[in-house]
């Protein structure tokens, strides 16, 4: 065979690893609204960036006549690109070879490109669709996938890993993404479950549909798997874009950071009348953090589920910030396990990736209940205790009104190693809020007093004496523990000069294997 013959048969391998599965299951794959594993890698990578490894490696299965089915690639797209310039490492599950069931090669050139990506410290993004285990590989499929799971493992708090969910992922195929830092799934074509409808209705009785059981909408919404639901795949790729922005490429690499147009000192006068006159009356505390941010971008995490807690990223001054705020407008803001735990997984997350947090707090405590207490609520809680306080990044806290309680110390308090704790006039920091604390402290007297309205008046002057003594930032912070109360309307200047005085921080938590938190 000559040069140019075997230059010819490369080009023609390749045109024919590029077909993936065939023309016929292309034009499948885009009659479902899906995209094929190429085309979704075309639409994240920077143009002309990807560059693919082994794109000839084939399956060794002689099981069930799957020797002759042999397609190049065996299922799944992998390799290098870049986003803005920075390199990521990829893999792109193929349904249209064997309907992106795992092999054991399928699993080795995951395994390979995750190597890589912690090599050379840069991001992993898995685009997940497939039918799961390739059955006529029995025990070796399953080994595959715990082959990704432990470096799944490994690989978490070093480098960043995100998972789309662009098509089927069920049974074991959903303990990769789940192992993962953020994970997006896209509404009517993408789903997650560990068991499908089928076993379900066997085992169970329960006759549920795939979507009821696992679509996009519950897993958003319900269960809290997914941080982002997406309309369709190439906002999801797109998406991914724009974390990447707020990202470091690893652990030991700073956040990245622009040079911004929004003027630091810009002041908000809206801030100074945002909080209501009465301390039960709600607004959106996602108004406070769009007048703070630069140019009031905000990529809000798990926007549908726990919404009684806001997490998402932004940017300060151009600097890479996390953001945790209690929402008044969903709850009273208050503290339950779903909110404690999105909270939790979310600090932990900045923290591991050197991303400063701050924490805008209005919470009026933990939500009671016979419900909350049977699921763990001191356990979950406790996670998110546990987080603020194992985290070592520039924390900074704004109390802007409702402190109260357990929730208090929670909320990246001065004593779990808050770095800059300010409040705004309109802060209440104390035990209890005002009727609580009247019914406790003055009970008895309240009980003894007959007539209706001279009992009225008297809870009414002892609510009003409380609230004058501890309804406020002053007693807290003439002990220090709140280190400024500052105008609302300066909240960003303020913050800003925070975080850039906390920029050389040093903190470090006591040598250990690792921390046992509340699981």
């Amino acid at each position: 065979m000559s040069k140019q013959d075997k230059i010819k048969e490369l080009i023609d391998l390749r045109g024919q690893a590029k077909l993936g599965g065939g023309i016929d299951k292309i034009e499948s794959q885009h009659s479902k609204g899906k995209l094929t594993a190429r085309e979704r890698i075309e639409i994240l990578v920077d143009e002309g960036s990807f560059e693919e490894y082994d794109m000839f490696v084939t399956h060794r299965s002689t099981n069930f006549g799957m020797e002759k089915k042999k397609y190049l690639g065996d299922g799944v797209i992998t390799g290098t690109g870049t986003i803005d310039g920075r390199v990521v490492c990829i893999y792109s599950q193929d349904f249209t070879v064997f309907g992106g069931s795992l092999s054991e090669a399928f699993a080795g050139k995951i395994c390979k490109i995750m190597d890589l990506a912690m090599k050379i410290g840069a991001p992993i993004i898995g685009i997940n669709d497939s039918g799961g285990a390739r059955i006529q590989e029995g025990v070796t499929s399953l080994a595959g996938y715990a082959d990704i799971f432990q470096r799944n493992i490994m690989a978490s708090g070093v480098i960043p890993q995100i998972s789309a969910i662009f098509g089927p992922c069920a049974g074991g195929a959903v303990y990769s993404p789940a192992l993962t830092d953020f994970i997006m799934m896209t509404e009517n074509t993408s789903y997650m479950f560990v068991t499908g409808p089928k076993v379900v209705k066997t085992v169970t009785g329960e006759d549920i549909s795939t979507e009821d059981l696992g679509g996009a909408n519950v897993h958003a919404s319900k269960s809290g798997v997914a941080h982002f639901l997406l309309e369709d795949e190439e906002e999801g790729l797109l998406l991914i874009r724009k974390l990447l922005t707020y990202l470091p490429q690893n652990n030991l690499e700073e956040p990245p950071s622009i040079d911004s147009t929004d003027p630091i000192d810009r002041r908000e006068d809206s801030l100074n009348e945002i909080i209501p006159e009465s301390s039960n009356q709600p607004y959106d505390v996602k108004d406070v953090i769009h007048a703070i941010v630069d140019h009031a971008e905000f990529m809000e995490i798990h926007r549908n589920y726990a919404k009684n807690i806001i997490c998402g990223f932004a940017k300060l001054d151009g600097m890479s910030i996390g953001i945790v705020a209690n929402q008044p407008s969903f709850l009273a803001g208050v503290l339950d396990i779903d909110a404690s735990r999105k909270a939790a997984r979310f600090v932990r997350f900045c923290d591991a990736f050197n991303i400063p947090i701050l924490t805008l707090v209005d919470v009026p405590g933990f939500l009671p209940g016979s419900s909350q207490e049977y699921g763990g609520i001191i356990i979950h809680g406790a996670k998110l205790m546990f987080a603020y306080g194992e985290a070592t990044v520039p924390k900074v806290t704004v109390t802007l009104r409702k402190s109260y309680g357990g929730a208090h110390d929670v909320m990246s308090s001065k004593q779990l190693r808050g770095d800059v704790n300010y409040a705004w006039p309109t802060a209440e920091i104390a035990v209890m809020g005002a009727q609580g604390a009247v019914e406790v402290l003055y009970g008895r007297e309240v009980s003894a007093i007959e007539d209706k309205e001279e009992r009225a008046k008297f809870v009414a002057d002892k609510e009003n004496e409380y609230k004058e003594k501890f309804a406020n930032p002053y007693q807290a912070a003439s002990l220090g523990y709140i280190d400024d109360v500052i105008e609302p309307r300066n909240t960003r200047f303020r913050v800003i000069r925070a975080f850039e005085m906390l920029h050389t921080k040093k903190d470090v938590n006591p040598p250990k294997k690792h921390s046992n938190i509340p699981l």
